[in-house]
């Protein structure tokens, strides 16, 4: 009579675990490779958009507009609405093209007094261009008066501001820029208006005995916080608040409450 040696279960099904770990393994790097060759070619995506509408934006620069220069501001400020608020492509690509849509609307229409409000945050955060911010805020001047837009001391305190904040060795600018804010808006007699006058004034002053004024710093970065919706912005503004002395509350209806620092 034959005797047979009990088998050890584990033998049956390792096998089994061995194939089936070789098969979860395969997957895995399968599926890093399709992930990895999905974002390369998505990245590669954006760059193509972008390279074509730069393109698509050099050729409005230089075309006719028959007559029609609101309608293509209004059209290409739309678009860069769109071109900013993609997230995920500008992630990809970064925001070099957020001053072209820009220096094309208020080129096309420069009273469009909204476009300014976006020119500080888009050409000098995002974008990393100060400068030409400036010089785009200053062709813009070229074709305005205190009435006309309405309001239109706002874009003196834009320039004001990114002078101040964002360009070196620009003080004296910006506090030249303060004051034709202050006196266009000293134009206007409504709260608002005097308001931005007195403030405006203020700063000029305080940029005139303290070039580096750190108030006067604060009170710029309080503006561009108070003004944004923009997470990233506000992040950069509350950084430079507190790294110049001054302090952020949060109020309880979500207002900022900006504190300058003790000392200036």
């Amino acid at each position: 009579m034959t005797l047979s040696t009990p088998q050890n279960p584990l033998a049956k099904v390792l096998p089994f675990l061995v194939l089936g770990l070789c098969a979860v393994t395969i997957g895995v790097l399968q599926f890093s490779q399709v992930r990895s060759l999905q974002q390369t070619q998505t990245a590669q995506v954006y760059q193509e958009q972008v390279q074509q509408e730069r393109l698509r934006l050099q050729l409005l620069q230089q075309l006719p507009s028959f007559g029609f220069d609101n309608l293509i501001a209004d059209w290409t400020f739309l678009q860069y609405l769109q071109y900013f608020g993609d997230d995920e492509a500008r992630a990809e690509t970064g925001y070099d093209l957020a001053l072209d849509y820009l220096d094309l609307v208020i080129d096309r229409d420069p009273r469009f007094l909204g476009a300014y409000d976006f020119l500080a945050t888009a050409g000098s955060i995002y974008a990393a261009e100060p400068q030409k911010t400036d010089e785009i805020i200053e062709r813009g001047l070229q074709s305005v008066t205190p009435r006309v837009p309405e309001r239109s001391y706002y874009i003196w305190r834009q320039k004001a501001i990114n002078e101040l904040l964002f360009l070196e060795n620009a003080q004296a600018e910006a506090q030249r820029s303060f004051q034709k804010a202050a006196e266009w808006a000293s134009v206007y007699e409504d709260e608002e208006s005097q308001f931005v006058a007195e403030f405006s004034r203020q700063t000029a002053l305080f940029l005139e005995n303290n070039p580096e004024s750190k108030v006067a710093k604060v009170g710029a970065w309080a503006l561009v916080l108070q003004n944004t919706s923009d997470e990233r912005a506000q992040a950069r503004a509350i950084e430079a608040i507190q790294s110049l002395g001054g302090s952020v509350q949060v109020a309880e209806n979500g207002q900022f409450i900006v504190l300058p620092p003790s000392q200036d």
